[in-house]
């Protein structure tokens, strides 16, 4: 070939309307890729090949843009015919640089890629729609949608549509009761549209009802006695006729409830250059007869022959299959729904059993399908009187002082109803029927809420117990209630301790709660049995942190407790006092003096302890790229008894981290890797360095958080395609990172180019499929380059290998009988070669051993044999 000629390709570098500096659009003479806008006006120059070889008089073009440019003989390349991007997105020429007929250099190919203008206005599927929708459908919910379509590029946005709704008629209230989705183009109801929109008055029929004027005749007697005017002659009776056949046969195109104005709109609808389209929709609203009839009210106790019917359902199905379950998990369920919709309750019902219900009604088709949503209907148990006033103790006693003043309270009579509580079944009434002894006047009076006071000073000499009758009383009921009040001494007496001083006593630090460190008693002279004489033991100083307690029986014997367990480091000793009281008030003018206080002194002896950390859980989370040698937790711990304390770190089977044994200082030591694992956790031990038995443990729960340390990494770096059937190949990545430094991945060929042969389209969040454009001629394996990045634009180039190939039926590729000879070329004429001298020497170092072996001595012979 001669030598190359140099030319020098011209790109299209300006727009149209700024106009074109041929003499500096200058280029090396090689393959090429050209965008050019479709619509471009013609003739218009896109490329010069500029020759260097004087020899060079002209060029010749061919390939497939020959119908849409020419070349001319000074080199330039001219764009002859407008480009339609929906015609052909983009085409090939090659040109080669002539002398005379003689092809001195080239072909080059210029690849001419249309480039889509927005030219195409987007266009509704249906210029009308109609739709049905229900009452009270679910904001939200699509009924019916619109669909546009654009004939640009839909890769760009001129093919990205936006709906939207332009005005609803009628709007007597400015409220929108429709909305449309501005992506998918579903037709919903907006919230005020599920609770206002409202269907045209009709006639309601049962379930296998025939809608015809048969039954309308029923219905119409059974709302107006019978009539000698004919059916025909009544203009009642027409008009409602008229209007029921005009409601079941309503075409929403002549008799619409709504008309909506929907627009669509290009490049996402954000820009005023942006082309559209217009389309209606009508809208007729259907009266939704699956109406919730509830809350239903059903008395208790309820006389009737069963099973009685409580309410009625009406699915928007006329087939439907009425089913009826109860919400709560409970065994009694005294409720049915029969075929009609209709729901019975079968058996007398009782509020104090169960005051509630809640029904769950489905409608399904037959294939158990729901044709309406599920509907929960609550029925609520009306009380009925059934239930007499119970008083709470067979006989309420109550103690009062003598001498109390006139009005103090005695107590509270105590007595329920299980009626429902707020209604005037389960209100008490409490009246004083007798008294004994007899009094005049009475003592004691009571009021609406049961409390008793006194009416005047009770004297214990007069009488020492009162036996009272109250009668409780609703309002159909009543019952007799004891009460029995006893009259006591007034509190002269002291608690008196047996002893005021219990000496000392000594405890070891460790030993348990609940233990009885001693007994003490009490006495009080007051009548026995009374709360003047009920002792009750109380510390009143020394022991601020509640260490210790007294119980008691009452009777004057207190056991002092271990409550909490003992500190000797916080608290080695205690001294205690402990008072004796009594629940009543003491006598006016009487006071507790130092024979009802005791005193006890105790010491706690101090016992070696563990050590003890500072916090009960340890926790620590990181990034996972942290540092070596950073220090992830310092563990404080400290011996009660201050001895020096050392650290160790065990459960770390990758050996990632270390610990100070002096300082409690955990720290990498090892680079972690959250992909090995996201949490672990350690044992860390604090222990005596003078007594290692002496320790105490924690786990530390460490968990690592993900940086984007890996990049997407194809799972497979080669396929192939079957030229009879060349179907995408699957190109899928994987990222050993978490959210957000994983999928989803973005697919690119390298550079973000575009390639003549192939194409590269998203599949999901982890794959995309790369498809062939154009078949090759011969089988070939092609080398591309894609980019694959994460999430957040982390990535590198990949190599994938696609082998396009003939294939059998089992999608193997194959090698056509007589399409390759097997001629060998030098190198593997060479290897053949040295191969045959290599056996040639091997042969020879054999023959060469075993003769020497031939003329070994009898005695070599024997050795050999004996090691064998």
């Amino acid at each position: 070939m001669t030598p190359a000629v140099h030319l020098l390709l011209l790109p299209l570098l300006c727009s149209i309307a700024g106009g074109m500096d041929l003499e500096e659009k200058k280029g090396p003479f090689e393959n090429t890729m050209l965008d050019v806008p479709e619509g471009t006006p013609v003739p218009f120059p896109l490329y010069q090949f500029i020759v260097k070889d004087p020899n060079v008089d002209g060029f010749r073009l061919s390939g497939e843009g020959r119908n849409h440019v020419r070349v001319s003989k000074d080199g330039w390349l001219f764009l002859e015919t407008p480009l339609d991007w929906s015609e052909d997105d983009h085409f090939i020429a090659m040109v080669e640089a002539l002398a005379g007929d003689k092809v001195v250099d080239g072909p080059v190919y210029v690849t001419i890629n249309v480039l889509d203008v927005n030219n195409n206005a987007p266009v509704f599927n249906q210029s009308t729609y109609t739709a049905m929708v229900r009452e009270n459908s679910k904001s939200g919910a699509p009924f019916t949608r619109v669909f546009a379509s654009d004939l640009d590029d839909p890769e760009t946005p001129n093919a990205d549509l936006r709906y939207s709704l332009v005005s609803q008629i009628p709007n007597k209230h400015h409220v929108l009761l429709f909305q449309i989705h501005p992506v998918t183009g579903d037709i919903s109801t907006t919230e005020q549209g599920e609770k206002m929109l409202k269907a045209r008055e009709g006639i309601q029929y049962a379930k296998g009802e025939e809608q015809g004027t048969e039954s309308l005749k029923k219905k119409f007697d059974e709302y107006c006695t019978a009539q000698s005017v004919p059916y025909d002659k009544n203009p009642f009776f027409t008009c409602v006729e008229r209007a029921e056949m005009r409601r079941q046969n309503v075409d929403p195109l002549e008799d619409p409830d709504f008309t909506l104005l929907v627009h669509v709109q290009d490049l996402g609808g954000a820009s005023n250059t942006a082309l559209s389209g217009n389309a209606k929709v009508h809208i007729v609203v259907q009266q939704n007869l699956w109406v919730n009839p509830g809350p239903l009210t059903v008395k208790e106790n309820l006389k009737e022959s069963y099973p009685v019917v409580i309410a009625k359902v009406q699915s928007n199905d006329p087939d439907a299959i009425y089913t009826v379950t109860q919400k709560e998990r409970d065994i009694k369920f005294p409720f049915q729904i029969r075929e009609s919709g209709d729901i019975v309750v079968t058996e007398e019902l009782d509020r104090e059993e169960k005051d509630m219900y809640i029904l769950v009604v489905f409608a399904k088709d037959n294939h158990d399908r729901d044709v309406d949503p599920p509907m929960e209907i609550l029925v609520l148990v009306k009380d009925e009187n059934d239930n007499m006033p119970v008083c709470e103790n067979v006989e309420s006693v109550f103690e009062v002082q003598e001498n109390e003043p006139v009005g103090s309270p005695i107590g509270n009579l105590t007595a329920h109803d299980d009626d429902e509580a707020g209604t005037l079944n389960a209100q008490l009434t409490y009246t004083i029927v007798s008294q004994s002894p007899v009094t005049t006047p009475t003592v004691f009076s009571i009021d609406h809420t049961g409390r008793i006071q006194s009416l005047r000073m009770l004297q214990r000499k007069e009488h020492q117990i009162y036996n009272l009758v109250v009668k409780v009383s609703d309002s159909e009921f009543s019952t007799d209630c004891k009460v029995l009040i006893k009259v006591i001494d007034v509190n002269n007496e002291l608690p008196l301790f047996e002893k005021t001083d219990y000496g000392s006593h000594t405890l070891a630090e460790d030993t348990e709660v609940g233990h009885t460190v001693l007994t003490i008693s009490a006495t009080d002279a007051d009548d026995p049995d009374s709360g003047s004489s009920l002792i009750q033991f109380h510390i009143s100083a020394g022991d601020d942190d509640k260490v210790f307690t007294v119980e008691t029986d009452g009777n004057g014997v207190g056991h002092l407790v271990i409550a909490k367990p003992l500190d000797f480091e916080s608290s080695p000793t205690y001294n205690l006092q402990i008072d004796a009281r009594n629940p009543e008030p003491l006598m006016r003018g009487l006071e507790y003096d130092s024979e009802s206080t005791a005193s006890v002194f105790l010491t706690v002896t101090d016992v070696d302890e563990a050590p003890e950390f500072s916090l009960d859980i340890l926790d620590v989370t990181v990034f996972e790229n942290i540092t070596k040698g950073s220090v992830l937790l310092v563990v404080e711990a400290k011996d009660p008894e201050g001895k020096d304390i050392g650290f160790k770190l065990d459960g770390d089977s990758r050996g990632w981290l270390e610990i100070d044994e002096s300082t409690g200082e955990i720290r990498t030591k090892k680079q972690l890797d959250r992909e090995i694992v996201e949490r672990f956790d350690v044992t860390v031990t604090v222990y005596e360095k003078g007594n290692r038995e002496k320790s105490t443990e924690r786990v530390v729960h460490v968990t690592l958080l993900d940086v984007n340390d890996n990049i997407p990494q194809l799972v497979e770096s080669q396929a192939f395609i079957c030229l009879k059937s060349p179907k995408p190949v699957v190109v899928k990545a994987r990222d050993a990172d978490d959210e957000p430094f994983s999928q989803p991945f973005t697919f690119a060929f390298k550079h973000g180019k575009k390639s003549p042969n192939w194409e590269l389209r998203k599949l999901d969040e982890t794959s995309a499929e790369l498809v062939l454009k154009k078949i090759p001629t011969e089988d070939k394996t092609f080398p591309i380059l894609i980019d694959v990045k994460d999430k957040t634009g982390m990535g590198i180039t990949h190599k994938f290998e696609v082998k396009v190939c003939n294939c059998t039926e089992l999608g193997y590729c194959y090698v056509q009988p007589g399409k390759h000879g097997f001629k060998f070329g030098m190198g593997a004429t060479i290897g053949i070669l040295a191969g045959i001298m290599a056996f040639c020497a091997i042969v020879f170092i054999v023959v060469i051993k075993r003769s020497k072996k031939s003329k070994k001595t009898p005695n070599e012979e024997e050795e050999r044999n004996a090691i064998m």
